[in-house]
């Protein structure tokens, strides 16, 4: 599958910023903004090289809607470098979408001292507008979808929904029977890949083992080790999300409050 360019209107399309692993600093912290009309609408994940490759993709700008998977340092390095901009530039600004079990980790990382700033007199939340989600939450008229995925413990990464548009798994090891549920309406697969699988992560041969030929072909694999290992997924098929690559997105399906979630 190949990317395809963003029209001027208010097409939605998920532009890479980035697509390593933890160790493959090369290829960017993993993390995607989806975008509508070519603007940013909402960042996936906030890694330590991700703030920089946000700003040079728009125009030295900063995110206004974040959403985080999991607290692994390589999609929340760039959180705290998120607080010390906004906080000074445009206090309250950015809208932290947060799955629920995660936050009383979160504040324990980064949001847990009295000195954050080293003078003292702001509390780290001073610079956000945290929604604490569940199942979903709403972001400039979409409904989003979140639902727990195979990574380093029970209900401890989350992936992302947009119906009829996107599924974006983030970190986690195969997850059939939730494509199955959630994504069976044509969206596009942005899922975790490397060459080589862990108990944590999905490897090449996880995926052609476990999904069929039809779910395989809307699959777009990021996350990988090295360049190198991109080619080599590849090369077995399955299409590969560089960065700075954007994916023009199918519509999202209608919701309405009789719209079974």
């Amino acid at each position: 599958m190949a990317p395809t360019s963003i029209s001027a209107d208010s097409a939605l399309a998920l532009r890479f910023l980035g697509v390593g692993n933890a160790r493959a600093s090369a290829l960017g912290s993993a993390a995607a903004v989806l975008e509508r009309a070519a603007a940013p609408l909402l960042l996936v994940d906030c890694g330590p090289r991700t703030l920089d490759d946000y700003a040079t993709q728009y125009a030295g700008a900063l995110p206004t809607a974040l959403f985080i998977s999991h607290l692994h340092m390589d999609h929340i390095g760039g959180v705290e470098q998120l607080f010390y901009r906004t906080y000074f530039e445009d206090r309250g600004r950015v809208q932290l979408f947060v799955p629920c079990e995660l936050i009383p980790v979160l504040h324990y990382k980064l949001a847990n001292s009295a000195f954050v700033l080293s003078e003292g007199g702001a509390n780290f939340w001073d610079a956000f507008r945290l929604v604490p989600v569940g199942d979903s939450f709403w972001l400039d008229g979409l409904l989003f979808r979140v639902f727990p995925v195979r990574h380093s413990g029970y209900r401890a990464a989350f992936g992302l929904l947009l119906p009829g548009a996107f599924l974006y798994s983030g970190d986690t090891r195969p997850i059939a029977d939730v494509i199955a549920r959630y994504a069976n309406g044509g969206e596009l697969l942005f899922h975790d890949c490397g060459l080589h699988g862990s108990p944590a992560h999905a490897g090449l041969d996880d995926l052609l083992r476990e999904y069929p030929p039809a779910t395989l072909r809307r699959i777009v694999a990021y996350h990988y080790e090295s360049a190198a290992a991109g080619e080599q997924i590849a090369a077995a098929g399955l299409a590969i999300a560089r960065p700075g690559t954007a994916y023009t997105l199918p519509a999202p399906l209608p919701i309405t409050a009789d719209t079974p979630l």
